[in-house]
């Protein structure tokens, strides 16, 4: 199995910033994207930023500018640098891997590997 391991959450002011990583581990054939999800209270998860084996990324167009996902390969983590934070960036921030990992004896490709979840609140 795998496991993904959060951290770097926290309260900040307005137009502070933070820092999040994710550390994958377990039974990995192969990383294929990492990236990271938020979820306010009463609305649905949604994509911040993602960033795929190659190095491309893309970002939510709430976020441009602002935010910046990288990738240390060697470490299997992927980390979020939060600048110029709004309290509209308030949220449980998940860590999500797209990865083939060994379920079987050939790696299987799965997309639905989560975090547990890091609480980000932007507040004076």
């Amino acid at each position: 199995q795998v496991q993904l391991v959060e951290s770097g959450g926290g309260l900040v002011q307005p137009g502070g910033s933070l820092t999040l990583s994710c550390a994958a581990s377990g039974s990995i054939s192969r990383i294929n994207s990492m990236g990271w999800y938020y979820q306010a209270p009463g609305k649905q998860r949604e994509l911040v930023a993602r960033i795929i084996s190659g190095g491309s990324t893309n970002y939510a167009d709430s976020v441009k500018g602002r935010f910046t996902i990288s990738r240390d390969n060697a470490k299997n983590t992927v980390y979020l640098q939060m600048n110029n934070l709004e309290p509209e960036d308030t949220a449980v921030y998940y860590c999500n891997v797209d990865a083939d990992i060994y379920v079987t004896p050939i790696p299987v490709r799965r997309n639905d590997i989560w975090g547990q979840g890091t609480q980000v609140t932007v507040s004076s």
